[in-house]
């Protein structure tokens, strides 16, 4: 690696927000390291697991000859006593943290009797996005580059125990270091590798989510030093020599007896020759990665039967060794590829929304992929989902839906292989109801099914998510609509990859090329429905019979629990019966195409009368819960299908996307229900945030997204400011919850929810902007053209029928 690149490492944008956790190691659902307490000095406690449980990960710094050792990560100082005859326990300065989309940097100052200003150390995390390099984004691994500037000579140490291997500590473990090999004649540099798993390894098994399988390889320079050992020793040697001995202690045992740790030292001199006194300022840098080898990643009840299904990167590498090298040499081009998606995010969100906007979406992103394991083939990509925190499902149909407007503006093509498992299991006959399934499995990481047909109930609610994503896939596809940042160049240091050359669908680099005319445009988007459109047709004609008035039953919000003839569910479902009418008409089924419009428009126009409160001024939560009001989120599809896009919004240009088939004429949703809920919206917003609806003061930040996208600038811009608050100040403590309550504290309503895939719907705006040519956001002008309606919410909810009960009207 080159020094000037991994110098560069440490610059990501400044962030603004405060977060109170952020993401340091985040891959997968096994590979997932957090610092908590992100407000505090980072080693003010030991970095957790996304459950919140903690994971042994410590760094520590001392200057030779000054006596000091600097805590800079965990908590190693617990294992050095108060006082000591050759060193003292004290503190750097903490300068912050940045983070864009895929680093996070913690940076300190660290005193020095040598000079003036210290010496500065940035810790840079990175967890590479690489949309245009699919095979990069499946590498179960990630960077830390420790970065030192000035001319005082420095020491750092890093260790991490088993805690990584096993989620329960009372498991015996194993531990080897290895040298992988270098390619013949490579100028890489030798490293060396800590190989840590459980001693008797449980295959495809969880304990407190943590993986049972698998092996860790922690990576650094072959110059380093290396020992392994019983934490407190280590840690104490370091402290009192400012290295390490080289040596590896062989009676493995249990995770916290004599607690094992696997760490590496590194020297810099940065001292040097000083020109008449003056300190000159040097810059080194040092490596480390981590690496959590699992093979097979997942079972999956597929056409075939239930299969063990290995990596995707197992199609380039024939052995972790090639792989843990691969990873290692590749830093300059997979950072160069995340820097482009990151400054592109960033970009983006900025022009979209605001600084905080930004800060956001970047916190969300490595969060979204940190629930996915990527499998098959580079010709027949599956990627695979957890549903993290909230039960563990495999696969789950509505926590992807709220996620995909992060894969529709980060690599449409990776949706598609996220609902490629839930078609194929299905068109195989596996599932008896003829309605959506819920999920793949019951838990993560086995997706053997529902035989039985007994998931979770949410049949409309699993039927239009599947509509509305299949089409938004189609448009993706039949206007190439990849964004711009697919089209990265690599980094000079690139090197081929041998396996590349059997695959068409990578270059000798692994970067994904593009397809050719006939697998893409409209032939792509007719070849992908068309050969699973007997299941589109059989959801829909479920919707058909269900969706108008939908009777007791789960939405996706299944916390709120069961109710009947509710107001969004019933929009989403005839959403969907519109979204099958331009499925039908791409591939060619006139007749299904016409029977499905005329279906979707007479149910929308009785749906205003339903859901409408009879003063006008909002949605109902349910028809007939008169005094109640909901977020109506599934407006959003709406406008992302193109659906509010008329010839007055083309002008009748060549070339604009508008829905196939559309007969000319109003949009689907008038106008004036957008309009209604924006002042809504408004009116009831509260200190962090608009809640979900008028049973709870909580919310969900993936539907606020989807709902602020569909407003007036000036309602989106109060939500954001609510929300950007709500991330400042938010006493929650595990990774960004998707569920809290607007007001108090803005903590747990009671279910912690944490580090789910959902706030992928935090790029909701994103997702619009891109959507129908760009034409999606200008048919929602008409939302700033005039003033928000004042409106009075205790009176409108309160005349809207009797019996009102809702904590609006004793509240506001």
């Amino acid at each position: 690696m080159r020094l000037t690149l991994l110098a560069l490492a440490a610059l990501a944008s400044a962030s603004t927000l405060t977060p109170s956790v952020v993401p340091l190691i985040v891959r997968n659902p096994y590979l997932s390291t957090w610092l908590s307490l992100a407000r505090e000095a980072p080693w003010e406690e030991w970095p957790i697991f996304w459950t919140g449980s903690h994971l042994g990960f410590s760094v520590m710094a001392s200057v030779p000859g000054e006596g000091k050792v600097y805590p800079l990560l965990g908590r190693p100082q617990d294992s050095l006593p108060r006082s000591h005859r050759l060193y003292n326990v004290a503190f750097p300065e903490y300068l912050g943290l940045t983070f864009d989309a895929s680093t996070t940097n913690l940076t300190y100052r660290i005193p020095s009797d040598e000079e003036k200003d210290g010496v500065h150390l940035t810790l840079s995390f990175l967890s590479p996005i690489t949309p245009s390099s699919t095979l990069r984004q499946s590498v179960p691994a990630a960077y830390l580059t420790v970065t030192v500037e000035g001319c005082s000579d420095i020491s750092v140490y890093t260790d991490l125990n088993g805690e990584w291997v096993s989620g329960n500590r009372g498991n015996e473990i194993q531990w080897d270091l290895h040298q992988p090999a270098q390619k013949k004649g490579s100028k890489s540099p030798a490293i060396k590798t800590w190989q840590v798993s459980r001693k008797v390894e449980q295959i495809l098994t969880e304990f407190n989510d943590h993986a049972e399988w698998g092996t860790l390889h922690f990576s650094a320079p072959a110059d380093a030093h290396h020992e392994s050992g019983t934490s407190a020793v280590l840690r104490q040697h370091f402290a009192e020599k400012g290295f390490l001995r080289n040596e590896s202690d062989k009676r493995f045992r249990h995770i916290m007896e004599d607690e094992p740790v696997f760490a590496f030292s590194k020297n810099f001199k940065l001292a040097g020759a000083k020109a008449t006194g003056k300190c000159v300022k040097q810059v080194a840098s040092v490596a480390f990665t981590f690496a959590l080898v699992q093979d097979p990643v997942v079972q999956f009840a597929s056409a075939r039967g239930l299969t063990f299904m290995k990596p995707l990167w197992t199609s380039y590498f024939a052995t972790a060794d090639e792989l843990v090298r691969y990873h290692y040499d590749d830093f300059e081009t997979a950072f160069a590829l995340a820097k482009n998606y990151s400054d592109s995010v960033a970009r983006d969100a900025y022009e979209s929304g605001s600084q905080d906007y930004q800060d956001i979406v970047a916190l969300s992103a490595r969060q979204v992929l940190g629930a996915t394991q990527f499998s098959g083939t580079p010709d027949n990509i599956i990627l695979f989902l957890k549903e993290i925190s909230s039960n563990g499902n495999f696969q789950t149909v509505d926590v992807i839906f709220p996620a995909f407007p992060f894969f529709l503006y980060t690599n449409p093509r990776w949706l598609g292989y996220l609902l490629e498992p839930l078609l194929e299991h299905q068109l195989s006959g596996q599932y008896p109801n003829n309605y959506s399934m819920h999920d793949l499995g019951s838990h993560f990481p086995n997706a053997t099914g529902h035989p039985d047909g007994r998931d979770e109930y949410m049949p409309v609610e699993e039927c239009g998510n599947m509509l509305i994503m299949g089409l938004a896939l189609a448009n993706s596809l039949k206007y190439d609509t990849e964004p711009a940042f697919m089209a990265a160049s690599l980094g000079s240091e690139a090197e081929p990859i041998a396996a590349a050359e059997e695959w068409h669908s990578v270059d000798q680099y692994g970067i994904d090329v593009k397809p050719d005319f006939e697998t893409t445009g409209t032939k792509a988007a007719e070849k992908w429905l068309e050969r699973s459109y007997s299941i589109w047709n059989q959801w829909t004609g479920y919707l058909v019979r269900e969706s108008l008035i939908p009777h007791n039953q789960l939405c996706t919000d299944d916390f709120a629990g069961w109710l009947a003839n509710q107001t969004n569910l019933a929009l989403k479902g005839i959403i969907g019966i519109k979204a099958m009418s331009e499925i039908a008409n791409i591939v060619g089924k006139d007749d299904d195409a016409k029977r499905y419009r005329e279906i979707a428009e007479d149910y929308i126009g009785k749906w205003q009368d339903y859901a409408i409160s009879r003063d006008g001024t909002h949605a109902k939560l349910a028809y007939t819960w008169y005094g109640s009001w909901t977020t109506i989120y599934n407006l959003y599809a709406e406008s992302l299908l193109c659906f509010h896009v008329t010839d007055e919004t083309t002008d009748g240009r060549s070339g604009d996307q508008k829905p196939i088939g559309k007969p000319s004429g109003g949009p689907f949703i008038p106008d004036k229900v957008y309009q209604m809920q924006s002042d809504w919206y408004s009116a009831v917003l509260q200190r962090y945030g608009l809640p979900l609806d008028s049973r709870h003061l909580y919310t969900k930040s993936d539907w606020e997204f989807f709902a602020a996208a569909v407003t007036s600038k000036k309602t989106r811009t109060e939500i954001l400011g609510t929300i950007a608050k709500w991330v400042n100040e938010t006493s929650t403590d595990r990774p960004f919850t998707d569920l809290y309550d607007t007001e108090g504290d803005g903590g747990y309503p009671g279910f912690h929810f944490m580090a789910r895939p959902v706030v992928g719907g935090h790029f909701a705006f994103l997702a619009l902007e891109r959507a129908c040519g760009g034409k999606a956001t200008e048919a929602l002008k008409f939302l700033d053209e005039q003033p928000a309606a004042k409106i009075d919410v205790e009176q409108a909810l309160r005349g809207d029928g009797p019996g009102a009960s809702s904590p609006w009207s004793r509240d506001l």
